[in-house]
């Protein structure tokens, strides 16, 4: 589960507008009893003010009146599209300056020990070009005395998990 945003200042809203205790409160906002209890109290952060849940769409009135007529109930964050949202696959992912010089080794290094992976596969993988792997299948590539093939999961460009399912698709093949 994970947290509300602004978990003090949902915590200040909770405790003066809800009959929950502090240990659902503390619960739900990942805070400890006796922060909450400083919070209830007025010792810590004074000048904060509450952020209400609701409104927010982190939580529903029915979820809080369920957990206030039983003290032993945890609140649930409600989900939401956009709490819960990953990024859609096919959206480019931006690699850095520094890790770009070294996609032409990545590349060579799946065309040397995968070279039946399809080509665009090794694009959508490493974020290349397919002329890029062309030239480089093709030993034409203008630097090609200088590549060291590295695996790209090692040099930061993909994921474990995205090489071994590009790796399965293509000997499934």
């Amino acid at each position: 589960m994970g947290l509300p945003l602004m978990p003090k200042a949902t915590a200040i809203w909770l405790i003066e507008n809800t009959s929950l205790t502090f240990e659902q409160i503390a619960d739900f906002c990942g805070l400890h009893v006796l922060e909450v209890e400083s919070l209830a109290d007025g010792d810590m952060d004074s000048k904060m003010k509450g952020f209400d849940p609701i409104i927010s769409s982190q939580l529903t009135l029915d979820e809080i009146k369920r957990c206030e007529k039983d003290a032993g109930l945890k609140l649930q964050l409600k989900s939401s599209r956009y709490f819960m949202e990953e990024k859609p696959s096919h959206l480019k992912k931006y690699t850095p300056k520094a890790k770009r010089q070294s996609k032409p080794d990545a590349v060579a290094w799946m065309l040397k020990y995968y070279p039946n992976v399809d080509e665009r596969d090794v694009c959508d993988l490493i974020g290349t070009t397919k002329a890029v792997v062309k030239a480089i299948r093709n030993k034409t590539y203008k630097n090609m005395s200088t590549l060291n093939p590295r695996s790209p999961a090692a040099l930061g460009l993909c994921s474990d998990a995205e090489l071994d399912f590009v790796i399965a698709k293509s000997t499934r093949s």
